[in-house]
């Protein structure tokens, strides 16, 4: 008797799940969590993750608190300030959900597939955040800390550094304070299968030699062309 195999999305969820290190008893609560409201768009309404995201925008703001607070106790309340915005931002949720390869688990529509979605920061942002409630509601705020906490301990040691946290912002405002143009970034290249696209992008900045270098997706590759650029030239 052959065993049917798991479809694409459900081995996405458990890896989901295996990166988290947190297995949900409420599995109907992480399948809302996962779908984005493009699928609810329909005649047939369904439930969408917009209303945990709204709740994991608060839980990820706790948790971030605590876990400055712990680490920087000299730090006054500018800086704490500084970081806090820095690792929840959008960007900073979008990082996370890439390393839990959220994209390829979450349920679109398909206009919104093809459209690159699965790549699209903001979904995977809102995505993260929405993940980060279904835990909560799963399992309360321990289990949230000790499974989010350690993915954001590379962001949080770097929250100070701007060139690291948000090197295209530091990289347009080394531009403006040196008289330059912003930079420009260029796609080199797109390869790979719609599914798993592998982008490569160029940065280009007055009297310096342009950078480039790959991503997951367009925003990935430009945030690392940029960081490249500035270890380079030591514009930090």
């Amino acid at each position: 008797m052959s065993v049917r195999p798991q479809n694409t999305r459900q081995i996405a969820i458990e890896t989901v799940q295996d990166r988290l290190g947190y297995r949900f008893r409420d599995k109907q609560l992480l399948e809302v969590a996962l779908t984005h409201a493009s699928v609810a768009e329909g005649a047939r309404r369904i439930a969408d993750n917009e209303r945990l995201e709204f709740l994991g925008d608060r839980v990820l703001g706790l948790m971030i608190a605590e876990a400055l607070m712990d680490n920087f106790p000299e730090a006054e309340e500018g800086e704490l300030s500084r970081r806090f915005h820095a690792l929840v931002s959008r960007e900073a949720c979008a990082d996370i959900a890439r390393q839990l390869s959220l994209g390829e688990a979450v349920r679109l529509a398909a206009g919104e597939t093809k459209s690159g979605g699965r790549s699209n920061p903001t979904i995977l942002g809102d995505a993260c955040e929405a993940l980060m409630a279904a835990v909560y509601v799963d399992g309360g705020y321990d289990a949230v800390v000790k499974s989010f906490a350690p993915l954001w301990q590379q962001l949080l040691l770097d929250s100070g550094n701007a060139s690291r946290s948000n090197p295209k912002s530091f990289l347009q405002e080394w531009a403006v304070a040196n008289a330059k143009r912003p930079p420009a970034y260029n796609l080199i290249e797109r390869r790979g299968p719609d599914h798993a696209p592998v982008f490569t992008m160029e940065v280009v900045i007055d009297g310096l030699q342009p950078q480039s270098a790959t991503g997951k997706s367009r925003q990935e590759a430009e945030k690392t062309a940029a960081l490249a650029l500035i270890e380079r030239e030591q514009l930090n």
